[in-house]
């Protein structure tokens, strides 16, 4: 008997979660939304500058301010949902989160799982190292071992451009880490020669440390990339409306403003 009630709790605990969104993953979403006044969007809460909690521990950055005044046009209150950035896919397209939002990159494999709303921002894959390491290009990696984010863009190129670091770093593979938090901790221990991440973050990062000077910043042959807001294949009035928002954002500056508060410019993408 107390094996049965302990299924039955277990099926109904698991019925309950089911109902707790009325989030379609096979249909647009946009009404659903727009009549809640709620919206969730996925992060990695350790992401600066996009996305990151401050000493008192709440959350802030350029894509928090940024998808709150996108929704705010709309009457929607924006909840943010820390999540294994390794799993923000499947996250996505369960219903667990409404959108991908944080410094999210899109490429061809992404694209292949998600929509994506037109790009804000461009973005670079660096290699940072320790200034004392005297390295200063990929090619110096050859044999030195190589940290990156776990379901990073940089990792994914890492992956599908070995000529550049893959084939040359110890191991021909990354030491992987849930954050680049972690990572760097690493990185100054000398637990790892190098990490590839992305430059964004680098640069604040070490600027608002002052550490710039204690690391090399080395740019190699990976293209720039475009961040972009990740929404389901069947969100296409939610990307829509993104869309739209980003653009009356910029017609009034206040897309701008954001901007320069974060990185003392106008990181809009120019067409």
């Amino acid at each position: 008997m107390k094996k049965i009630s302990l299924l039955l709790a277990v099926v109904a605990g698991l019925i309950l979660l089911s109902g707790c969104t009325n989030k379609k993953t096979d249909e647009d979403n946009w009404a659903a939304i727009k009549e809640e006044k709620k919206i969730t969007i996925g992060l990695d809460d350790t992401f600066v500058p996009m996305g990151f909690r401050d000493k008192e521990g709440k959350l802030t950055g350029f894509d928090i301010d940024l998808a709150r005044a996108v929704f705010k046009q709309y009457g929607i209150t924006v909840d943010f949902q820390p999540i294994d950035w390794s799993m923000k896919e499947f996250e996505l397209n369960n219903g667990t989160i409404d959108l991908i939002w944080n410094g999210y990159s899109k490429t061809p494999a992404r694209e292949k799982k998600v929509q994506f709303t037109k790009p804000y921002m461009e973005n670079d894959q660096v290699l940072i190292t320790p200034k004392a390491s005297n390295i200063t290009s990929f090619e110096q990696m050859r044999g030195k071992v190589l940290g990156a984010q776990n379901g990073s863009s940089g990792y994914d190129v890492f992956q599908k451009q070995p000529d550049i670091l893959k084939n040359i770093v110890k191991n021909h593979d990354a030491v992987l880490y849930d954050s680049f938090n972690e990572a760097l901790i690493d990185l100054k221990s000398g637990r790892i020669d190098g990490l590839l991440m992305d430059q964004v973050y680098a640069d604040y990062y070490l600027k608002q440390r002052d550490e710039l000077d204690d690391f090399n910043i080395t740019s190699g042959d990976y293209q720039s990339e475009d961040f972009a807001v990740g929404a389901r294949k069947n969100d296409d009035e939610l990307v829509k409306k993104i869309n739209e928002s980003f653009e009356r954002l910029e017609q009034t500056g206040e897309f701008q403003k954001i901007s320069n508060k974060w990185f003392g410019e106008d990181v809009t993408p120019k067409s």
